[in-house]
């Protein structure tokens, strides 16, 4: 598979009273074509982003919802601003076939000749001033009501693949009267209008119960395929890492540690803060491991690996140079000097 989005060398910095935060520093990861890229470590670390490329699911829906705003406001709101144009054609397509039903010449024949008209200005000048001053106008707005009858038409259609019952009652509803499941899948239907080729996931069923999660999961998983795009998950959950994704980002206090298949990392890791994630996991039976020390503050971070502070295989030349990451297997990248170039 192609690379679909590559970063290269990304550094985040935040300006706070305290001093400057540096967030993320020298952060290198691709995402390929039709896959699900998890980046995990022990906190999320994101941007947001969104448009009609790249979309985002939010970790809280009722952040991320107005609640002034019914439903099919919201939602309508992306379609109007990315697939605006082809809504047109829509409604332009659905006038045509009422022209042929009507006669000629007649004052509904004249009136949708005039719709006609201003439907197909819309298509070629969206800015004209003189749609801007229609659309002033109450009585001389209402070839609205067509348009606004084919985004509703996509409103209910992208809800109802959501899986949302119901979706035309839903479209008039407010995200209070909405469960928290079901505001997280209008947040991911709004993700989806546009037909992304990235959805960026961050954290998307933290706040959700686990029977929730799992059908959102499953949702996300799903619509994954029919959609076609690709995911960038973000999370601290290593069972949500195994169970959705392809590959997977270590990342640890704004650095990437190691990259592989999803499969490949579980198996064999070979960063120790890697390691140390997997070992910190839960298991019937097993003693639970905790990483010792606590995560640096990205005000004064450490030199050299940021790690070297909690690794119990830190060396001198980690207090000092962070390590590059590269390729020691194939499709299988680590930032450690346990690995020597040669075996790189």
């Amino acid at each position: 598979m192609s690379k679909l989005v590559e970063i290269e060398d990304l550094v985040l910095r935040f300006y706070t009273y305290e001093g400057v935060v540096k967030a993320l520093e020298g952060v290198n990861v691709f995402v390929k074509e039709d896959e699900t890229l998890g980046i995990v470590g022990e906190t999320g670390c994101v941007r947001k982003v969104r448009g009609k490329e790249i979309a985002m699911v939010f970790q809280e829906p009722r952040s991320a919802l107005n609640p002034v705003y019914n439903v099919y406001e919201q939602v309508s709101e992306v379609f109007l601003q990315h697939r605006k144009p082809e809504l047109i054609q829509s409604a332009l397509d659905q006038l045509e076939k009422d022209i042929q039903n009507v006669e000629a010449g007649s004052f509904k024949g004249r009136f949708y000749g005039w719709e006609k008209r201003i439907f197909n200005k819309m298509l070629r000048n969206p800015n004209s001033f003189s749609l801007k001053i229609l659309s002033k106008i109450p009585i001389a707005n209402w070839y609205m009501r067509r348009l606004k009858k084919e985004v509703r038409k996509a409103v209910v259609a992208i809800l109802r693949s959501m899986e949302i019952p119901d979706p035309d009652r839903v479209a008039d509803m407010y995200p209070h009267e909405l469960s928290g499941g079901m505001q997280q899948r209008v947040v991911i239907a709004m993700g989806l209008a546009c037909n992304p080729i990235l959805l960026v996931a961050d954290e998307p069923t933290t706040s959700l119960d686990v029977t929730v999660q799992a059908r959102i999961l499953d949702l996300i998983r799903r619509l994954k395929d029919r959609f076609k795009s690709s995911i960038l998950y973000i999370t601290h959950d290593m069972g949500v890492i195994a169970e959705m994704c392809d590959r997977v980002a270590v990342m640890y206090a704004g650095n990437i540690c190691e990259v592989g298949e999803v499969i490949e990392i579980f198996q064999n890791p070979l960063h120790p803060y890697t390691k140390a994630l997997l070992e910190s996991i839960p298991r019937p039976g097993v003693e639970f491991k905790s990483i010792e020390g606590t995560v640096p503050n990205l005000i004064e971070p450490p030199l050299g690996c940021r790690f070297h502070t909690r690794c119990p295989m830190a060396m001198e030349i980690c207090r000092k140079v962070r390590p590059p990451i590269l390729e020691v297997r194939k499709d299988h990248f680590v930032a450690c000097y346990l690995f020597p170039v040669e075996a790189r």
